[in-house]
């Protein structure tokens, strides 16, 4: 079976664009998910969402809440699916520590920004972030509207 789609080409299952609007996004982890059986083919079929994910720290474990996977059609009728679990983590002991001193201690939050197949596993993206104030989301736009005003006016006007 050929699959033809561009983001399964790359290995993208899932964006959070708003995540960069709203946050400054700082240090960067990869993560794995502990998901069930009908979770994965969920996902091999394009049925993942993490817009509005975020991750919690409890009892010294991660865990991805607001993530949604919807379960597909055929899925086993024994099988109790829920698409809006929460689901652990996998982290390693340090980046752990670390996780949950910034959250704790420093005020930071932890974002899920992309969800990834990584040969035949699924990785999760996270960052530890600081909320953007209104004002520092409009210079963020202006900015980035600077940026391709600049390039048209570069594009017409070489030297």
């Amino acid at each position: 079976m050929k699959k033809n789609s561009n983001h399964r080409q790359n290995g993208t299952i899932a964006l959070n664009k708003k995540a960069r609007h709203e946050y400054f996004l700082e240090d960067k982890f990869e993560a794995g998910i502990a998901l069930q059986g009908w979770e994965i083919k969920s996902i091999r079929e394009g049925k993942a969402n993490i817009a509005d994910t975020y991750v919690i720290i409890k009892h010294g474990e991660a865990f991805l809440l607001g993530a949604q996977i919807q379960p597909l059609l055929s899925a086993s009728t024994h099988v109790v699916c829920d698409p809006d679990r929460s689901r652990k983590l996998l982290l390693k002991r340090r980046e752990l520590h670390k996780l949950i001193g910034a959250s704790e201690r420093d005020g930071y939050s932890i974002v899920a920004t992309a969800m990834y197949w990584k040969k035949h596993l699924v990785k999760l993206e996270i960052y530890l972030a600081k909320g953007k104030k209104d004002h520092d989301k409009r210079d963020t736009i202006k900015e980035r509207d600077w940026g391709r005003e600049k390039a048209r006016i570069l594009k017409h006007n070489p030297r």
